[in-house]
């Protein structure tokens, strides 16, 4: 799945969970993964009857996307834990020379561009497998805390002296060189939203880019409601009150919308999908742990890659489905209006 995906045009991998690091064989996994970077590669199909040419990528995500919510060995249901599937054949991905096509013949394109490969963890086991997942190939490290209050992060995680194992773990990942390391926290109202400012200190003293996410309704017991989104606007101005903020220019199809403290001295993201929707210029699809195809979060449907897997297609089908799926990603979401129909797996079932 990966290999083609890259040779789409997919050029950034995010490997999720469940929880990543408790998947036997992650590292080699990364390790695999990073084989593919030597492609780097579009293929251009060329007719063979006119002799045209064009580029065969995936509409809107050919410069940026994400390969997310898969798992090393098997496939496995949905509730287990989501990682990434290795490749069914040779790692070096398709024949450089060519590729049949039901086109003609694709010639693959040399591309300047690298393999981003990222994993998105809770960090506890962080700390010994970030410098064998450094020198496997991996770029950087995300790491999911909802809270750096060491008490209150506890009560919400029920792990005793779990903050100071995912502290060390972002140390060791910034130590190990896997940075910027960005640590994701979804805020509820009621919850935690009096972490905004301690993790706006936590950004400037640890060198960490903290990323705050608005809660969207995704979660297992559907409690989401409008009242429980803290949204873009509130965070900012209560960050304002601890230090004021400078806005960083982001592409179009960054999530995030980046600040830098006055100072120049750490820096955070906002990732606002329900008050600022970002779905035009949205650039990612996710690859479920047992092998679906998802183009939002938000899908009431599923498109089973898998499935033409276990019936032999070909790389060429396999694309050819893949890109089928992609022209056909969703508009937009729609949060908080009255025909919303929640997404028809929850976040813990979809991977991230």
């Amino acid at each position: 799945m990966a290999r083609v995906l890259v040779l789409l045009g997919i050029t950034k991998v995010r490997i999720t969970g469940g929880e990543p690091l408790l998947r036997k064989g992650v590292v080699d996994f990364v390790r695999e993964l990073r084989k593919l970077e030597p492609q780097g590669l579009k293929p251009q199909s060329v007719d063979a009857a006119s002799g045209t040419s064009g580029t065969r990528a995936l509409p809107g995500v050919a410069a940026e996307g994400n390969f997310q919510g898969l798992k090393p060995n098997s496939l496995q249901s949905a509730g287990d834990t989501a990682e990434s599937v290795p490749c069914r054949s040779s790692p070096q991905g398709l024949n450089p020379a060519s590729l049949n096509s039901s086109n003609g013949t694709t010639k693959v394109v040399p591309s300047h561009e690298t393999l981003d490969i990222a994993i998105t963890t809770n960090g506890h086991l962080l700390a010994d497998v970030a410098q064998p997942l450094k020198a496997a190939g991996l770029n950087r490290v995300t790491v999911s805390m909802d809270a750096v209050d060491a008490d209150q992060f506890t009560r919400i995680t029920r792990v005793p002296g779990g903050f100071d194992h995912v502290l060390a773990g972002m140390r060791a990942a910034r130590d190990a060189g896997l940075g910027p390391v960005k640590v994701n926290c979804v805020l509820m109202r009621g919850f935690n939203e009096d972490q905004i400012v301690p993790f706006g200190i936590f950004a400037r003293e640890e060198g960490v880019v903290v990323r705050f996410i608005e809660f969207m309704p995704l979660e297992e017991d559907r409690v989401w409601a409008p009242s429980t989104v803290v949204p873009l606007e509130e965070i900012l101005q209560r960050m304002g009150e601890y230090r004021p903020l400078l806005e960083i220019p982001h592409s179009r199809s960054e999530t995030a919308r980046r600040y830098r403290f006055d100072d120049g001295i750490g820096e955070i993201g906002i990732i606002a999908p329900v008050s600022h929707p970002f779905c035009g210029h949205c650039s990612r699809i996710r690859i479920t742990s047992d092998g679906k195809i998802r183009t939002c979060l938000f899908s009431v449907w599923d498109h089973d890659l898998h499935a033409l897997m276990r019936r032999g297609a070909s790389d060429d089908e396999l694309a050819d489905f893949i890109v089928g799926v992609v022209q056909k990603k969703e508009e937009r979401h729609h949060i908080g209006e009255p025909d919303f129909v929640p997404a028809s797996r929850t976040m813990v079932h979809i991977g991230g």
